[in-house]
C-alpha cells in the first residue's frame, strides 16, 4: 500500500527557518519524481517544488524560490524541504506528492500526502 508521511511542520515566527520531510513506502520511490504542494486556508493548492527521480531536475514556483530548498535521499526513501526566509503568506497545509512518471514538471500528482501544518506568525 502506497504511502507518504510528511513531518516538521509547526509554528514559528516571521524570518524563521523549517524543514519538512515526507516518507514514502509501498512504491519504487527512486523511479518517481516527487514535489511538495501547499493550501493555505481558502485557497486552491499550489505547487511549491518538485524534483526528479534522480535530483538533477528541481522546480520551484516564483514564490519560494531562492528562499526553499528540496532535496530527496532515495536510500531513506525520503523527500525533504528546507524552508528560510519564512513570511506569514507561507502559512499553509504543506502536501507530499509522487509525480506519475520520473520527470519534472508534472501538473498533476498520483498520489498524496496527509499534509503537515506550517503557520507563520509576524
Amino acid at each position: 500500500q502506497e504511502q507518504l508521511v510528511e513531518s516538521g511542520g509547526g509554528l514559528v515566527q516571521a524570518g524563521d527557518s523549517l524543514t519538512l520531510s515526507c516518507v514514502a513506502s509501498g512504491f519504487t520511490f527512486s523511479a518517481y519524481a516527487m514535489g511538495w504542494f501547499r493550501q493555505a486556508p481558502g485557497r486552491e493548492r499550489e505547487f511549491v517544488a518538485a524534483l526528479s527521480w534522480g535530483g538533477a531536475t528541481i522546480q520551484y514556483s516564483e514564490s519560494v524560490k531562492g528562499r526553499f530548498t528540496i532535496s530527496r535521499d532515495n536510500a531513506r526513501r525520503t523527500v525533504y524541504l528546507q524552508m528560510g526566509s519564512l513570511k506569514p503568506e507561507d502559512t499553509a497545509v504543506y502536501f507530499c506528492a509522487r509525480a506519475p512518471a520520473g520527470i519534472v514538471p508534472f501538473s498533476t500528482p498520483a498520489y498524496w500526502g496527509q499534509g503537515t501544518q506550517v503557520i507563520v506568525s509576524s
